[in-house]
């Protein structure tokens, strides 16, 4: 981040406990972008901590029926710890505790190829969408909804990572 940016320190920790797809080079670098995009955006001072896991379907499987009783695979889940623009403090570094994302690498790449746009796409989308949960966003009604995907595709465009380009622009 360049200096002069509202946040003074993002620590990401990336952990891949799943086997069935090949992280990508640049992956875990591009979760990190995203963590920070997303906590700029939001003008947020200070430090900040946030856990990404990365799974297969079963295990997404089984934490998305402990804590939300729901027996299916999903994409990607966030489990926030703040509320109402507070958050737990880590006591050994003194930044502020996010949360944790989860999310299911196998799903990222079928999503990827349903939606007609690659690999780096979908995982960008995935961890804005969760860092976006978060910070408290959701997408409950109509007006949530609208607000979460325009900040969703805000930060998208900043990192590179527009929606798909259906075919290069034509010169006239």
């Amino acid at each position: 981040m360049k200096g002069g940016d509202s946040v003074d320190k993002v620590k990401v920790q990336i952990i891949d406990e799943q086997k069935k797809v090949k992280i990508p080079t640049g992956t875990r670098m591009l979760i990190r972008r995203c963590c920070n995009a997303a906590i700029a955006l939001e003008e947020l001072t200070g430090s900040w901590e946030v856990s990404v896991t990365l799974v297969d379907d079963e295990m997404i499987r089984e934490i998305n029926l402990r804590h939300r009783n729901v027996d299916m695979p999903t994409d990607v889940l966030s489990f926030p710890m703040g509320e109402n623009g507070k958050y737990d403090i880590n006591p050994e570094t003194g930044a502020q505790m996010l949360g944790d994302i989860v999310i299911s690498l196998p799903t990222a790449v079928r999503q990827a190829r349903k939606y007609g746009h690659t690999f780096r796409r979908e995982i960008g989308y995935l961890t804005v969408h969760a860092m976006l949960h978060l910070l408290g966003y959701d997408h409950e009604g109509k007006l949530d909804t609208m607000k979460m995907r325009e900040r969703e595709e805000s930060i998208m465009s900043m990192l590179g990572l527009p929606r798909t380009i259906i075919s290069e622009p034509e010169d006239f």
